[in-house]
């Protein structure tokens, strides 16, 4: 069996490195990437909303009643909302955040979102290794590009370069706890960890509708708006694609 842990372990650690794939943009120039940053927020949006209404509530239905997966939806939209209201009151004052809010609210849910991975690799290897892979691959294959997004989200709001790859990483590495937790507690959770799919998708919504919407509405330029319009789109159509694959 501690063959099965060390899979789990370097299986969790490899996919959170993925977050790291925004050390790309170390060598584009800071006057590009604040051309692409709004673009890449706007494919962020979309993957995020793509991700709660084609992955995350699906997956939740299958495991829970209609009734207590919107129950916990809600719930998690009012947990992120009321979580904004702290964050904001900390780091904001007088109008003026040199951080925003929503960094820290992106970094708590891909975090979640993280742990739950993590929880599912596990279970995935604690019926076969092969299984384990397979699962290990899916779940990398739909990090890559959320990654990305996640990185542009934590520049726009405020974030240094070096300081978004750091948090994105700790965000990351919630995995590789889930995967531990998942491979000792496997019975114990089995009944709780469905849960946490409605509560995650209800922060990513949130996230989404209230934080980064309304920062493409705030573009004046129209071809700029107008892209990062098309950019939501394709972020949904990228998880759409994903689920029709069979990947996510």
């Amino acid at each position: 069996m501690i063959m099965i842990l060390v899979w789990i372990i370097l299986s969790t650690l490899v996919i959170s490195l993925f977050s790291l794939i925004g050390v790309v943009t170390l060598a584009i120039k800071e006057s590009f990437l604040n051309k692409i940053l709004l673009l890449l927020v706007g494919f962020s949006a979309g993957a995020l909303a793509g991700g709660a209404f084609l992955h995350l509530l699906p997956e939740a239905l299958e495991k829970l009643t209609a009734a207590d997966t919107f129950l916990y939806t809600l719930l998690g939209f009012t947990l992120f909302f009321l979580l904004e209201r702290i964050l904001h009151w900390r780091h904001c004052h007088e109008g003026h955040c040199d951080v925003h809010a929503f960094t820290y609210l992106n970094l708590y849910g891909d975090g979640l979102h993280n742990f739950i991975d993590g929880l599912v690799i596990a279970g995935s290897f604690v019926i076969s290794i092969p299984l384990g892979i397979a699962t290990s691959l899916a779940v990398a294959l739909h990090e890559i590009p959320q990654e990305i997004g996640d990185f542009a989200v934590l520049i726009y709001g405020g974030f240094s370069k070096y300081k978004a790859l750091a948090y994105n990483l700790l965000s990351a590495l919630t995995a590789v706890l889930g995967g531990i937790i998942g491979y000792y507690l496997s019975s114990a959770i089995a009944g709780f960890a469905p849960a946490l799919l409605p509560l995650t998708a209800g922060g990513f919504i949130y996230i989404a509708a209230s934080d980064l919407i309304p920062e493409l509405h705030k573009e004046t330029n129209l071809l700029k708006a107008n892209l990062a319009f098309v950019l939501f789109i394709l972020g949904i159509i990228f998880m759409w694609g994903i689920k029709q694959l069979g990947i996510g």
